[in-house]
C-alpha cells in the first residue's frame, strides 16, 4: 500500500495518480488543475460534448467533469497517457464499429494524447447518451 503524503489516502500502486484535496467546483476548474499537456484535449472534448447536448447540466461527479440530465449521461477525466471518456457500457456497445481504433472496456473509451481527437464522434456519443438515457 502506498499512502499519498499530501492527502493521506491509501492506494495499491506507488505514486497512484489521483486528485488530492477539495474537488473542483466546475469543469473549467477541473481542466485548469490538470497537467498542461492534457488541458487542450480536455477543452476540446468538453466543447464537443457541450455543443452536442447544450440542454444538460454541467457538474463534477466522482471528481470528474460530468454532463447530467436526471442522471449522469457522460463523463471524462484526464489520465497520464489518455483521456477517459465514460459514456456507459450501452454507448460503447452501440458505437463499437466506430471505436475499433480505441481501447475500450465496459463503459470506457481511452483517447490517447498522441492521437487526434474524434470530436465529431464524441459529439455523436454524447447526443446518443442524452437520447437513450
Amino acid at each position: 500500500m502506498w499512502v499519498c503524503p499530501k492527502c493521506g489516502r491509501s492506494f495499491k500502486n506507488v505514486d497512484q495518480s489521483h486528485y488530492c484535496g477539495k474537488p473542483p467546483a466546475t469543469i473549467e476548474e477541473y481542466i485548469a488543475a490538470q497537467p498542461e499537456e492534457a488541458q487542450d484535449y480536455l477543452r476540446q472534448i468538453n466543447a464537443a460534448i457541450k455543443a452536442s447536448i447544450p440542454e444538460t447540466k454541467e457538474k463534477i461527479s466522482w471528481s470528474m467533469p460530468t454532463y447530467w440530465k436526471g442522471r449522469n449521461l457522460i463523463q471524462f477525466a484526464a489520465s497520464k497517457r489518455h483521456v477517459g471518456l465514460y459514456p456507459g457500457p450501452e454507448a460503447v456497445e452501440a458505437f463499437a464499429a466506430q471505436l475499433t481504433e480505441y481501447k475500450t472496456s465496459k463503459g470506457t473509451i481511452q483517447l490517447l494524447y498522441s492521437k487526434p481527437l474524434p470530436l465529431e464522434l464524441i459529439g455523436e456519443i454524447a447526443k446518443w447518451c442524452e437520447e437513450n438515457n
